[in-house]
């Protein structure tokens, strides 16, 4: 379900997986696949084009076929960071482009309508910026950012070592899209071992989600 906003797709996969012992979580494999083939599969079809945002070599992410950029806020600065660098990649590489969205790279089950619902939610509102909602939960790095905003991004990042999404969200309004937490919460994300072991459990007993 393509938009019709020409939209980048914008896998953030350069976490430090700490709590799954290091190493990148998106090739952790649920359901026979890694997450990461799993997230664009399902990325694919509504997004003219996808990139990869992780930093360190490359190369371990190059059966994807995909641009891999990192970050260049000095230190690790979380997600606003590789949001930021897949901002500045757009406006270089696709300026036929007004939007990103982002998604993490260890949600598994990611919705087949994410951007056109992201979309919706955020013309409906009249704000530029929108997140992913599940059951009570808000997920702010599910969301559709207008690549206009980056000079503010950078600057709030760089000049003013601001590092929540939400507070960044909150000066320039934030619509949200919902989608149900159950059967399966469509933003699962895979942390821990633990939730990796849920995760493929979740795969066997919901084949189609």
């Amino acid at each position: 379900m393509a938009t019709e906003t020409p939209t980048l797709g914008l896998v953030l996969a350069g976490g430090l997986a700490r709590r799954m012992g290091g190493g990148d979580k998106p090739l952790t494999r649920i359901g026979g696949a890694t997450i990461l083939s799993r997230v664009l599969e399902r990325l694919r079809p509504q997004c003219m084009r996808i990139i990869l945002n992780a930093n360190g070599d490359p190369a371990r992410f190059a059966e994807t076929g995909l641009p891999v950029i990192a970050d260049d806020v000095p230190g690790f600065a979380g997600p606003l960071a590789g949001i930021l660098a897949g901002l500045d990649w757009a406006a270089v590489h696709a300026p036929d482009v007004a939007t990103v969205v982002s998604v993490p790279g260890d949600c598994p089950f990611l919705p087949r309508d994410l951007v056109v619902r992201l979309d919706r939610a955020r013309a409906a509102s009249g704000r530029p910026l929108a997140c992913a909602r599940s059951g009570e939960w808000r997920h702010p790095v599910v969301g559709l950012w207008p690549v206009a905003l980056r000079a503010d991004l950078r600057h709030a990042l760089t000049q003013e070592d601001l590092r929540k999404i939400d507070l960044w969200t909150a000066r320039h309004g934030i619509a949200l899209a919902d989608w149900p937490a159950e059967p399966v919460d469509p933003f699962f994300n895979v942390n821990t071992p633990e939730d990796a072991a849920a995760a493929e459990r979740l795969a066997i007993r919901f084949p189609d989600a």
